[in-house]
């Protein structure tokens, strides 16, 4: 047996009058994606832990009789804010029946958050640390693109409605930049917090550890950010062992009443949403990479959900910058005609079209972290009339001249531009009715927070935008009241109906490769918010 402890002197015999180990080794590495793969096939691939399967080893060890204290090494931590603050609350349950020790090699905001769920923050002398807030960096692309011949229209309601700016101009503009200012400030408050309630100290305290220089675990130590500083070999006994080995020993959870009065279901909705099959992109490419959301999947995965008779209640799962504003509507529509209680759990981004889905849900689950709001409508096309002159390529049109509005080969004619800025306008009116009706705010309420402007979990909550801080678990909690299921009534993942994993796996592969310039197809209003944003 490969205990991957190396500096373990003994073999796997444990000390004499011990049965069981006494402590258990828990690595966090690796982003924590919500869920596992709907897809058999994807799934069996997929070689990243999620944070469905760590909530289920930290509620294996929580009932483990035997066990006296759970050692949780973070190794390369690379989740999201709002991923990082679940872990957060699954290690602050397990503190509650277990001993929890968070062994940080690196002092940074992420990991922080994460272990402040544990009692005790350890680091070794030679941690790195870097403890110095919140940052964004966003490349604006304008100039580059204009160089080359090619150019951007973009037509935006409103004025914080920053899609496709870095494509469109040279710098940031004033209202991007106070609203990415207002979200970074809204992430520093809520990390506050959470480490001022792990640390017991004040929230002013934690604030300031922010401003404080800190360069090393001892420093650390000094004002109060961690209990310890020590290497991993002085916190681990002959007693203990990795998780792996003791899997065994932990027994598996019983299906009992809870199971027989009804289960509630999990539909992801990840990625950019469009319509048609939900597909990945591998290209690191803006618009182009990582995941999408269809409209047809979701719908299909939600319709399931709806006609199946043991379930008696959905949470809906969106870490999404929108997208396509049809898609977007036809998702809406499931949510608001459900008779099941349907509750919104928003992750790292439930932005524009992300915010949409959510508008008819029973409640609105969001966590702290989670970017959200961006209620408004954008439209553009890129313009290669530059670069197809220095390229000698020269489109010939026959027809009418509106039917090819959308072309690249031009910009957009006076009345074209106002025949499309009516179209966002109209879009931008449905979208703030429908926030306006499902969170029972007016319509001139609704356009003050919209507006296209971006929010932090917490600030949406203030507003009104949301019901309640918190994850998943919090989610399902909310799903299974509104249905009158028991605390521990199951829960389980939807995927649509009557679709084998291997067709089904093909086919995303083979749309995965194909590569367009513009993913959204035909359409060009968009409910979406540019995902290039990213904290450090």
């Amino acid at each position: 047996m490969n205990l991957n402890l190396p500096f373990l002197k003994t073999d796997d015999a444990l000390p004499g009058g011990v049965t069981r180990p006494t402590w258990v080794v828990l690595d966090l590495s690796g982003p924590y994606p919500e869920r596992q793969p709907t897809n058999p096939v994807a799934g069996l691939l997929s070689r990243t832990e999620s944070l469905e399967a760590l909530a289920a080893r930290v509620e294996k060890l929580r009932g483990a009789s035997w066990l006296h204290g759970v050692l949780v090494r973070f190794g390369e931590f690379t989740a999201a804010p709002a991923t990082a603050h679940a872990i957060r609350g699954l290690l602050a349950d397990l503190q509650r029946e277990k001993r929890v020790v968070a062994y940080l090699p690196q002092l940074n905001m992420l990991s922080l958050i994460a272990a402040s769920g544990a009692g005790e923050l350890v680091s070794p002398e030679s941690a790195e640390v870097n403890v110095s807030g919140f940052g964004i960096e966003s490349t604006f692309l304008g100039e580059f693109l204009k160089k080359r011949g090619i150019e951007f229209e973009n037509l935006r309601v409103r004025e914080y409605k920053a899609a496709l700016t870095r494509f469109s101009e040279e710098r940031m503009d004033d209202h991007n930049r106070e609203q990415l200012q207002a979200y970074l400030s809204g992430l520093e408050g809520a990390w506050g917090r959470d480490l001022a309630a792990a640390r017991g100290v004040p929230e002013d305290v934690a604030a300031g550890w922010l401003a404080a220089d800190l360069t090393s675990a001892q420093a650390a130590l000094e004002a109060g950010l961690i209990t310890k500083v020590a290497y991993e070999d002085e916190l681990i006994g002959p007693a203990s062992r990795p998780f792996a080995a003791v899997a065994d020993l932990l027994l598996p959870a019983r299906p009992g009443k809870a199971a027989k009065a009804g289960r509630v279901a999990v539909v992801p909705l990840v990625g950019t949403i469009i319509t048609g099959k939900s597909r990945t992109n591998p290209v690191p490419l803006p618009l182009l990479g990582g995941p999408m959301a269809g409209s047809d999947t979701v719908v299909a995965a939600l319709r399931r959900a709806k006609q199946d008779k043991t379930t008696k209640a959905i949470v809906l799962y969106v870490n999404s910058g929108g997208g396509s504003a049809l898609a977007s509507d036809l998702i809406w529509r499931e949510v608001a005609t459900s008779e099941k209680p349907v509750v919104v759990v928003m992750g790292e981004y439930a932005a524009s079209g992300g915010y949409y889905v959510a508008t008819h849900a029973r409640t609105i689950v969001a966590s702290p972290y989670t970017l959200t709001g961006s209620i408004g409508v954008v439209s553009g096309k890129p313009v290669l009339t530059e670069f197809n002159r220095r390229h000698g390529l020269n489109p010939e049109r026959v027809g009418r001249d509106r039917a090819l509005m959308y072309s690249a080969a031009r910009p957009y004619s006076e009345d074209e531009r106002e025949h499309v800025e009516k179209g966002i306008l109209e879009v931008y009116d449905r979208f703030t009715t429908r926030v306006a009706e499902g969170r029972r705010l007016t319509k001139e309420r609704v356009n003050e927070l919209g507006r296209g402007r971006i929010w932090s979990g917490q600030d949406a909550l203030d507003r009104g935008l949301v019901d309640e801080l918190g994850d998943l678990r919090t989610g399902l909690a909310r799903a299974r009241e509104l249905a009158g299921l028991p605390s521990d009534a199951p829960a389980w993942n939807v995927t649509p109906k009557n679709h084998g994993p291997l067709p089904e796996f093909a086919q995303e592969a083979a749309q995965a490769a194909r590569v367009t310039v513009w993913p959204f197809g035909g359409e060009r209003v968009l409910t979406w918010f540019d995902q290039d944003v990213r904290v450090r």
